[in-house]
C-alpha cells in the first residue's frame, strides 16, 4: 500500500526531525524571518545615525573653527541676545 521510502524508520526519523525543526523549534522559519526583517530594520537605523553622526561632527568643526557661526547658532538656538536688543519670535499658524 504504501511506497517502501515510507516504510524506512530512517526516513520517517528524518522527516520529522525537518518538521519539528521547520515549525516547532523555538528557532523555526518564521522566528528566523521576523529576526531577519528586525536586522534588517537595525542596520537602517544604524546607517541613519552614523549619517547624523557625520552631519553633527561637521557642524561641530564648522562651530569650533568660526566665531560668527558660533554666534549666530546659539543666538537662533538658544535666543541669546545682546545688551538692548530685543527678541521677536514669529510663529507660522497651521491651518488644517
Amino acid at each position: 500500500m504504501f511506497p517502501k521510502i515510507f516504510k524506512n524508520i530512517y526516513f520517517l526519523t528524518g522527516v520529522l526531525f525537518v518538521l519539528w525543526m521547520a515549525f516547532f523549534d523555538g528557532n523555526n522559519i518564521l522566528n528566523q524571518f521576523k529576526l531577519n526583517q528586525k536586522v534588517v530594520e537595525l542596520e537602517e537605523q544604524k546607517k541613519y545615525y552614523e549619517e547624523g553622526i557625520v552631519t553633527l561632527d561637521k557642524d561641530m568643526e564648522e562651530l569650533s573653527t568660526s566665531a560668527k557661526k558660533l554666534e549666530k547658532f546659539v543666538r537662533e538656538k538658544y535666543l541669546f541676545k545682546k545688551k538692548g536688543e530685543d527678541i521677536y519670535l514669529i510663529e507660522e499658524k497651521n491651518e488644517e
